[in-house]
């Protein structure tokens, strides 16, 4: 699950063991001409793929990890790449073959090892994954992973080998759409050396992707380089990739007009004015499975007592969504009115509307509905965000200012800003934040179901409100089993509408992907999840 800042930062940290970049620009100690440089956050957790659900991290993986399916760059569809076949005849008990010639970077051949051994290790409560949960459908997880105590088994019973290329596995519940969640990062292979040494295996991954991890100072670059020896069909075609980490956007935008910069993949809100003329042809907008909300702390009493979300609501209709996408993002942004994206278009789930009169702007209703609910807990709220990148302190400005409008009140809603984005992350897993904060979600794959599982869905891994509704959940369950594409939909939909009556999390716009680019490269494109295709790119 991709945390959006999707989202994209971190100060100039003291180097370890490499001659670092500067902070905003400057070359790396290493040839670069056939390198491409690009703006990047320091990750919040260790690059593990099961350990990744967040987009800086993701954006690494991207470049080093191949699994059984990818998404492709232009469609989103889900395609094979390691897998040959992935066969069913009941929508619960599959199984997995593999092609061959797949080997990492080590040298050590890509096996159904590989994977069952990755997905265990995955699952297990005791390595405390973040992505555990993309597990939950195998066969055994309630064991290995259960709600209270401790495991009782160290693998998951639905994953059996059964040769170096054939691998089953049974779900706990017909779950139709499960191989096309297969593309996403926590289902990706892992070389043995992972589980012999694994500290070493941390510092300086290896995957079996179209690049190399060369070297990493946290704080400044992470290096990555094309594998010579890469066996897919979508290999590297620059010779690698410096993702340098900034904390003000607006400085790798002014470093790509500078030519300091190759690549700068989220356009500063400040600077949406002037890019088109800034860059021509250069700049990147285009839609992308992205969603912005304001999520609410409902482990917390003050917001999440009976009768509150009439307050919730309340504060949705406050905001003026059309007014700010305009003012704001120069409309790159469109008023959100579910909890999904348009690009999944209306057979993948999405549906115009669905929200209802809770994501509509209207003043009056807001202040009744705020005042049923019994008001603002003491009176004031603070919307919470990271403030070293994604221009994220402009919107939350307008957006409190039409709260406060709205309730007549300018002490009534104000920004929180944190530092950096890790810290950010790391007061929400916490459970430290007693306000709504700001959230973003970049999906994993293109399905309803990612848009709500993870985030609503009682204590899913994601679900950083810590929301949680029975009937929710059943329809969840139900949408999962059911036996095509078309049941499912509908059935998640009726999940989303459990949504506009709570309102644990409110929908605020759909974000496009933009980005920016420098002369010296060429052939650059956002995939569906608003990332930059890193391997098709070329320099010269």
């Amino acid at each position: 699950m991709r945390r959006a800042v999707r989202a994209k930062w971190a100060v100039c940290a003291g180097a370890v063991a490499l001659a670092a970049t500067a902070c905003g620009g400057g070359g790396g100690g290493t040839d670069t001409s056939g390198v491409v440089s690009s703006s990047w956050g320091d990750p919040q957790n260790p690059l593990e793929p099961a350990n990744t659900n967040e987009v800086q991290g993701g954006k690494v993986l991207e470049m080093l990890m191949r699994g059984l399916k990818r998404y492709d760059p232009k469609t989103g569809a889900a395609e094979n790449v390691l897998a040959d076949r992935i066969e069913t005849a009941d929508a619960q008990n599959y199984t997995v073959t593999l092609k061959p010639g797949w080997t990492f970077s080590n040298g050590e051949k890509v096996t159904a090892k590989s994977f069952v051994d990755a997905w265990n290790y995955g699952a297990l409560l005791d390595n405390k994954q973040k992505n555990a949960a993309f597990f939950q459908y195998i066969d055994g997880y309630d064991r290995v992973h259960p709600d209270h105590g401790a495991a009782t088994a160290k693998t998951l019973s639905g994953l059996q080998v059964k040769d170096e290329r054939t691998f089953t596995v049974k779900l706990n519940q017909k779950f139709s759409s499960w191989p096309d969640t297969l593309g996403y990062s926590a289902f990706m292979p892992l070389p043995q050396a992972f589980f012999r040494q694994h500290d070493a295996w941390l510092k300086k991954p290896i995957g079996n992707g179209p690049y190399l991890v060369d070297s990493y100072t946290k704080g400044t670059v992470l290096k990555m380089r094309k594998w010579q020896k890469y066996p897919g069909s979508d290999p590297a075609r620059n010779g690698g990739i410096d993702l340098r980490v900034y904390t003000d956007n607006n400085t790798a935008y002014t470093d790509v007009q500078a030519g300091n910069l190759d690549l700068v993949d989220d356009i500063p809100a400040a600077q949406l004015k002037n890019v088109k003329k800034d860059l021509g042809n250069r700049y990147i907008n285009q839609p992308a499975g992205i969603i912005q909300t304001i999520t609410f702390p409902m482990y917390d009493p003050k917001w999440g007592r009976p009768g509150m979300e009439k307050v919730r609501r309340g504060i949705s209709m406050a905001i003026d969504r059309q007014q700010i996408t305009k003012e704001i993002f120069q409309n790159t942004r469109t008023p959100a009115s579910d909890w999904t994206s348009p690009v999944l278009g209306a057979a993948g789930g999405f549906k115009q509307g669905l929200c209802g009169d809770a994501c509509v702007f209207d003043a009056a209703k807001a202040r009744q509905l705020v005042q049923e609910g019994g008001g603002l807990p003491g009176g004031r709220m603070t919307i919470t965000y990271n403030a070293d990148t994604g221009s994220h302190k402009d919107w939350v400005d307008a957006v409190c200012n039409s709260i406060n409008k709205t309730l007549g009140n300018d002490k009534a809603c104000v920004g929180d800003p944190v530092g950096t984005f890790a810290d950010f992350r790391n007061k929400i897993s916490a459970r430290q934040l007693t306000g709504p904060f700001r959230a973003g979600w970049q999906m994993d794959y293109p399905l309803i179901q990612n848009f709500l599982q993870p985030l609503y869905y009682t204590n899913a891994s994601s679900n950083d409100g810590k929301f949680s509704n029975p009937a929710f959940d059943k329809l969840v369950n139900e949408a999962n089993a059911a036996p095509d594409t078309r049941q499912a939909v509908a059935t998640f939909q009726e999940a989303e509408r459990i949504l506009a009556e709570q309102m644990p999390a409110i929908p605020l716009w759909y974000q496009n992907g933009s980005g920016g680019y420098a002369e010296r490269i060429s052939n650059v494109s956002l995939n569906p999840f608003s990332v930059p295709v890193y391997n098709e790119i070329k320099v010269g």
